[in-house]
């Protein structure tokens, strides 16, 4: 389940509403988890960009030449010579990738398809990619699908661009899931990963099998923060892709997870996510003329508590009316907000609150 999370541009309405859908709701096994064996696959190969209105790759240039022959050859045109080809504009060489689905593939699945040119054209744009063999990144590189067809560009690179649905499977690509052993892993995300969601699933897995049977022999065990093995039962050995659907739409309380707070921070698009349970412990902070404390400070100096010296804007941040409670992070966030801090200095306050341990959450920056 994803944690509810607080943005401070959207409406404090939504966001209580978001968040009681998401406590209302139960979260299954397969939204934490993958199945070991089932991941992303990617196919490559090299080909030619054809058709080219002279913003091809130049002719002369050898790592052009040698392909582009060696295909008018196999098509019963062989040249005399690579000068030949010298005023040719019309081709480009290309890495071709593909990426195949975490469920494999099987033959006649179809599959976009990257062209990045290798030399130097001006642009691919009206160009075809000619077919062109899709190999394993491994030895020993099997071919898996032949790619061909229209390249259209998309964003402002003219030397790269995509072929929708170009890459069409000869060889089926599996995915296993059934260990020899009569087992299945589970990987949990890194999101959610930890000995306490580990130890969860494997009690809620038990329990649904097993039921009020106190005798019967547990069928998960977690392995570590990441990993949970689950043993078919003998009977079910037959129908592993039934036991497999079972298990995966288990369903139980999120709440359970008991997951650590986090805070999230996308410094290129300014942007800060957090749970909703982020507190941090009293503090005071400055930032260039701006003075966010968790105690009110008087109207006037004094010795104990000075009121801060200087023109300067200033908020409070609530802890309850106890100064020794921490302080919600959100309430730091609304006072950013009512002073008008950009979220450039938001975040670097973030950072310096975490770095003195006065955030209680996990930082992760992006």
């Amino acid at each position: 389940m994803t944690p509810r999370r607080f943005i401070p541009s959207i409406p404090l309405a939504l966001l209580v509403a978001v968040a009681l859908a998401g406590a209302a709701r139960a979260t299954s096994v397969q939204e934490l988890v993958r199945l070991k064996g089932q991941g992303e696959s990617v196919l490559q190969g090299l080909g030619l960009v054809i058709g080219l209105p002279g913003t091809g790759d130049a002719g002369e240039d050898l790592i052009v030449a040698r392909p582009l022959a060696k295909l008018l050859e196999n098509s019963g045109n062989p040249i005399g010579g690579f000068d030949e080809l010298a005023s040719s504009r019309s081709v480009a060489l290309v890495m071709v990738t593909a990426r195949i689905d975490k469920a494999g593939a099987r033959p006649d699945d179809a599959f976009d398809v990257t062209v990045t040119a290798l030399n130097n054209p001006a642009s691919l744009a009206g160009g075809e990619l000619f077919l062109a063999p899709l190999r394993a990144p491994l030895p020993p590189n099997e071919v898996y699908a032949i790619a061909q067809g229209p390249v259209v560009i998309e964003g402002d690179n003219p030397a790269r661009g995509v072929v929708r649905g170009g890459a069409r499977v000869t060889r089926e690509i599996r995915t296993p899931t059934v260990a020899p052993d009569g087992t299945v892993t589970l990987l949990i995300n890194p999101n959610v990963a930890g000995w306490t969601t580990a130890t969860l699933l494997t009690s809620v897995i038990n329990q649904h099998r097993l039921g009020l049977d106190l005798e019967g022999e547990p069928i998960a065990l977690a392995i570590d923060e990441r990993t949970v093995r689950v043993r078919i039962p003998t009977t079910d050995l037959r129908d592993p892709a039934g036991f497999i659907a079972d298990i995966l739409s288990v369903r139980f309380d999120p709440s359970l997870l008991d997951l650590p707070a986090r805070v999230v921070v996308n410094e290129r698009e300014g942007i800060i996510v957090m749970t909703g349970d982020v507190e941090i412990s009293p503090t005071a902070l400055t930032h260039g003329d701006l003075v966010i404390t968790s105690v009110t400070p008087p109207a006037g100096a004094d010795p104990a508590a000075p009121a801060p010296a200087g023109p300067s804007r200033w908020a409070g941040l609530s802890t309850s009316a106890r100064p020794q409670e921490s302080a919600r992070l959100a309430d730091l966030l609304a006072a950013f907000k009512q002073l008008d801090v950009p979220v450039d200095d938001q975040i670097a306050i973030l950072m310096q609150l975490h770095r003195t341990g006065a955030l209680h959450a996990e930082l992760i920056v992006n």
